[in-house]
């Protein structure tokens, strides 16, 4: 699988201080939350982090619940804009539009900063389907799974539904395998799973 030409988008990032608050808030929230846990991040520390106060914070955000919605949000536009990306840098080739993806999602779990999937994350912590950020979580993960269906279909896969749930779960798996048993564990396989995976199904 070939490597992404375009540049991978950040879990987290450090506030800018020449950012408007509401950037830096989300921007802080975007590092806490996804380095510490949604749970263990306080508002005070989120408005600390920011450079301002929780007056301005509740200004933008009417409750922590909606900031977290807010980040996931974020994540999820960055998340479509990255497949349209690898889209224009491989018109026209959806096998290799979907290798793209799964190589710079490997290329992800490697980096020592990595820790798992934001969206799998929340969803551990966030159990609550009337949260407001479970609608995110939800709409992004079909919407991706959907993504990977489509590839499939296009690329002349045989069996692409089956094949898109069997790339889904694998990534799903190895994420959570990362980290139980770190990246030496069965995750780091997951680059040579996949292009099995892809070689098995691939039209003759």
């Amino acid at each position: 699988m070939s490597r992404a030409k375009t540049a991978p988008p950040q879990h987290s990032r450090r506030p800018a201080a020449d950012l408007p608050p509401r950037d830096r808030i989300l921007a802080a929230a975007r590092e806490l939350f996804y380095a510490r846990g949604i749970r263990a991040v306080s508002v005070d520390e989120i408005a600390a982090a920011a450079d301002t106060n929780k007056m301005t914070l509740y200004r933008h955000f009417e409750s922590k619940d909606r900031l977290v919605a807010e980040y996931l949000r974020l994540l999820a536009d960055e998340a479509d804009a990255f497949w349209e990306q690898v889209g224009r840098a491989h018109p026209r080739d959806a096998r290799k539009q979907l290798e793209t993806w799964l190589q710079h999602l490997c290329e992800g779990m490697a980096d020592p900063a990595n820790r798992g999937c934001a969206f799998a994350n929340a969803a551990v912590e966030i159990p609550e389907k009337d949260h407001p950020a479970r609608e995110v979580i939800e709409r992004h993960k079909i919407s991706q799974r959907d993504h990977i269906a489509r590839l499939c279909r296009n690329a002349g896969f045989s069996g692409p539904e089956k094949l898109a749930d069997e790339i889904f779960l694998l990534l799903e798996g190895a994420r959570v395998n990362m980290q139980s048993m770190g990246r030496e564990g069965p995750c780091h396989r997951m680059p040579e799973l996949f292009r099995m995976l892809l070689n098995s199904k691939a039209p003759d």
